[in-house]
């Protein structure tokens, strides 16, 4: 504190209490995060009342970790202790938003992003200090929690939910077209679209090797043959042939440059075909984030993912919240007419354009 001046003290104690609040619930977050990689959750659901030696038997796992993380949980208030048994309680209202059976309200899925992007957190330090970015390889994980995330957001609803955004698709997709996946990771959406319309052939694009090798293997499990993966960068590389529906799901953003990738979909795109992009739902400005319910998380995502890993490639570095205006802009700078703006209630993160030449 400055000698002179005046320093209104409730705020200043309300900040600090504030701050000793975000370390706890940042401690939380990670501790939620191994409770839902481990199944925890899911398997105190099946259980009343508990004790460490009780789940760990139950969930195959070591009782002495299992009964420390319930003491997290306990103080942390995400399950309940019974004082006089000594016995643990996970809440049905909890439960509602931690366990893999509750589909796309598992928030628990999205705690797994604190531990990943804290691995890289010197990486990105030393970006603050010499510029430059950290590369898609240093992010081991990352790939993996895309893909649950994008089961939840993207796959439990793609044929009843995201499909009939655009009219009279999943006739088209059931009579055979060409479809293109931009970013498309481990490739979980083309494949189950893949598996539903055999009629119609699929390309997914991505820059990174490992979640290719994960997509054909689950294509070659599966025995497809109307889906293929290619490695490329999207800057520089223009796919063969003409396409009836091109697909982003969260993947323009962080791209190095989403203008050149967003003209080589144009270009690729079929005179009356169809773009969907999933992107994130939030404003270029930060005033009007405000009171976005998720934009720490996505702000702090940007800086240790979207924006370094775009700048690691030389990129603009637009980060997470490039905004939907500015997304707007880059669609009509493309050559793009109609856009049309939808959100649905299941993903409060993120706003799906449907879009045609």
């Amino acid at each position: 504190m400055c000698s002179g001046c005046a320093i209104d003290l409730v705020k200043a104690e309300g900040f600090a209490e504030s701050l000793v609040d975000m370390i706890n619930k940042g401690a939380l977050s990670m501790m939620v995060s191994i409770g839902h990689q481990t199944g925890l959750f899911d398997q105190m659901s099946e259980l009343k009342k508990f004790d460490s030696k009780m789940l760990a038997e139950h969930s195959g796992l070591n009782e002495r970790y299992v009964r420390e993380w319930l003491k997290a949980m306990a103080v942390g208030k995400i399950v309940e202790l019974d004082l006089e048994t000594g016995e643990y309680l996970l809440p049905d209202e909890h439960a509602a938003f931690l366990t893999r059976k509750q589909g796309s309200d598992n928030i628990a899925l999205y705690t797994q992003y604190i531990p990943v992007l804290a691995s890289v957190e010197q990486e990105v330090i030393d970006c603050f200090k010499n510029g430059g970015g950290v590369p898609y390889s240093s992010y081991p994980r990352f790939h993996e929690v895309m893909a649950e995330d994008s089961g939840q957001t993207i796959l439990e609803p793609l044929l009843d939910k995201v499909i009939p955004l655009i009219p009279g698709l999943h006739q088209r997709l059931k009579r055979g077209i060409r479809v293109l996946d931009i970013g498309c990771g481990r490739g979980r959406a083309i494949i189950k679209l893949a598996e539903v319309f055999p009629k119609s052939q699929f390309l997914g694009i991505d820059l990174c090797h490992e979640p290719l090798e994960n997509a054909r293997k689950e294509v070659g499990e599966k025995r497809l043959t109307n889906i293929q993966f290619e490695q490329a960068d999207l800057t520089r590389y223009r796919p063969s042939g003409k396409f009836d529906l091109i697909t982003a799901f969260d993947a323009i953003h962080d791209q190095a440059r989403p203008d050149l990738v967003l003209e080589t979909i144009f270009d690729s795109l079929s005179e009356d075909g169809d773009f969907l992009m999933q992107d994130i739902d939030g404003s270029e400005e930060v005033q009007n984030n405000l009171d976005h319910p998720f934009s720490p998380l996505l702000y702090t995502i940007s800086t240790m993912h979207c924006m370094t890993v775009s700048l690691a490639q030389g990129g603009m570095g637009l980060g997470t919240l490039w905004g939907v205006e500015q997304a707007t802009r880059m669609l009509k700078s493309a050559g793009f007419t109609q856009i049309k703006e939808n959100r649905l209630e299941h993903d409060p993160m993120n706003c799906y354009f449907t879009i045609k030449k």
